[in-house]
This record gives structure tokens, sequence and C-alpha cells, in this order.
């Protein structure tokens, strides 16, 4: 797949196309069926498939402040429109002067200067150009102008749920990791750099990696999980996984943090870069009287976690 940092960077013998456009956040069920279709529509009509996203979220520059929750950072999120397929990624650095862009020249200096789009594939919820004055109607008619055409690819949904990033933001900010899951077709993914944390872990018998997570990731709620571990990327071994999150209340931590015990490991984590896959959310935090009545819940938590991966 080809990776291009701006729409300026496309090939000046770059021939005609088929585009799809959304910040494709989560790559979810509903993303990866707009990418597929585009994907097949290139292929059917021996042309190139190209995604269009942008970088920061749109609605930092619009409203700062706003920053959403992040689903898939964009190494990520790269990874999997990849697997899907995708001739070209195209990511755009969403500015404040590329936000003022109306309409009409987003599609004529984007669209059709850069990219030669012969299909514009997107999503029935699709707003474009300054102020997203830009709807699905007034593109199909700039592409009949144009020379391109318009497909609208119909929103994906289980048992009356649309799959949305925002609806799986949601899950994950519940804690409700299965149906973030479900709405993915994978379970939810949080990367970071282990790092030094209390070492009250190790003190208790069970070692914990403190993950160090981007800011504005998508961290599951409080609570115990049971998770996979990835490490050295995507096609290295897995690991089972304990993993708490939250301000370890029965020794009155402050500060939030998400610190692993992985299963029937005896390495060194620290500054690795993993990820954690959730499975299943065990149980909230509690607070306990003790370091006896902890330690017990942890070896139940473990137990759980180990039947749950088995």
């Amino acid at each position: 797949m080809q990776r291009w940092r701006g729409y300026e960077a496309v090939p000046g013998g770059w021939g005609r196309s088929v585009v799809t456009i959304g910040v494709f956040d989560g790559v979810h069920r509903g993303h990866q069926a707009i990418i597929g279709h585009t994907v097949k529509r290139a292929r059917d009509l021996g042309l190139q498939s190209v995604v269009m996203t942008f970088d920061p979220h749109p609605a930092e520059v619009v409203r700062p402040g706003s920053h959403p929750a992040v689903l898939t950072e964009a190494v990520r999120k790269a990874e999997l429109i990849e697997q899907l397929g995708v001739d070209a990624l195209c990511v755009v650095p969403f500015t404040p002067d590329f936000s003022r862009l109306p309409a009409e020249a987003f599609v004529h200096d984007v669209l059709v200067e850069a990219l030669h789009a012969a299909v514009v594939v997107v999503g029935d919820n699709f707003r474009f150009g300054h102020k997203a004055a830009g709807d699905v109607a007034l593109l199909d008619r700039l592409g009949r102008s144009f020379g391109f055409t318009v497909e609208d690819a119909p929103l994906v949904s289980a048992d009356g749920v649309v799959f949305s990033s925002t609806y799986i933001r949601s899950c994950v900010d519940a804690g409700d990791v299965r149906a973030a899951a479900a709405a993915l077709g994978r379970p939810h993914r949080l990367g970071g750099v282990v790092v030094r944390g209390d070492q009250r872990g190790r003190e208790i018998g069970f070692p914990t990696a403190n993950l160090m997570v981007h800011r504005y990731a998508a961290v599951p709620a409080d609570g115990v999980y049971a998770a996979w571990m990835i490490r050295g990327g995507e096609h290295a071994g897995r690991l089972a996984a304990s993993v708490s999150i939250g301000t370890n209340p029965t020794f009155s931590g402050r500060e939030r943090r998400v610190e692993a015990y992985v299963l029937d490991f005896a390495g060194d984590l620290y500054g690795e870069r993993v990820s954690l896959d959730f499975v299943a959310h065990l149980r909230e935090q509690r607070v306990y009287d003790g370091i006896e009545p902890l330690v017990a819940q942890i070896r139940e938590d473990v137990e759980e976690t180990r039947a749950l991966l088995r």
C-alpha cells in the first residue's frame, strides 16, 4: 500500500481511482464495509483504491479541546486499512487552513486534481468542506460536473445498533469491551510503553506491567479485565493477562493507571511497547481492608482470566 502525507504528495502520474473519505477511527465493521466496497469497485473497474483520512481528528481543530478518545492510533489504523486490500492511503493534515476550504474547492483540489476520482464512496452521513457545508447531495451534483460518480454506502448495524466510532467509544468508556469488540470485529486494543510503577504488585507476588498510554487513547472504564498482551507486532506472540485499570483505591492511589499482570511470565518488559486486546470485563474496582483479601481477589481474577482465555 502506498502512503502519502497530504494530497499534494500524490504522484503526478497517478491515474483515476476509487476514493473513500473519512476519519475511520477504529476501522470498525461499518468502516470495513465502506472500504471493502471501495476496493471491490476499484478492482471491478481496473482502477486504484484510495482511502483518504485526516490527522489530527478534525474535531480538535474545529473545536479545540474536544478531541474524542482515539480507538486506533495512526500506525494501527494504517495497518488495518492495508489489511483490507487498499492500494493507497492519503493522510491529510487537518489544519485550520484546510478546515476553511469550501466544499467546492475540496472536491476540485483534492478529489479531481490530486486523486483523479472516478468513483467516490461515502457513508450516507458524510459531510465535507468549511463548516461541514457539503453533504452527499452536493457531492453528487459536483460529481456530475467533474466527471465522477458518488456511491452512498449504507450504515452497518446489528440488533438495531448502528456501528459508529461514537458508539464504540461509549462501550469502551462503560467497560463493555465485549460490545466494543462486536462492533469493531476484533477486540479493542490499547497500546503503550511499559514504565516503572510503585512495585506494589511485585511485593505481593503479582508483578504488573504499568503502561504509559497516549493522552487521547480510549481507555476502558475502571475495573479488572481479561486481555491478551501483544508483544513485538501483530505476528508475534500473545500472552494472557489480567488487567487492572484505576487508581489503586486500596492504597489510596490518585493517578489512574493501566496495569497488566501477565500470566505465567517472568521476563522483563520495561521500556517495551506492548498492546492489550481486551476480551472481557471481570469486575469493578474495589477497596479492600488489607493485603490478604486483595491478594485473594487477585488470585480469583487470574484464574477467571485463565479460564476465559484458555
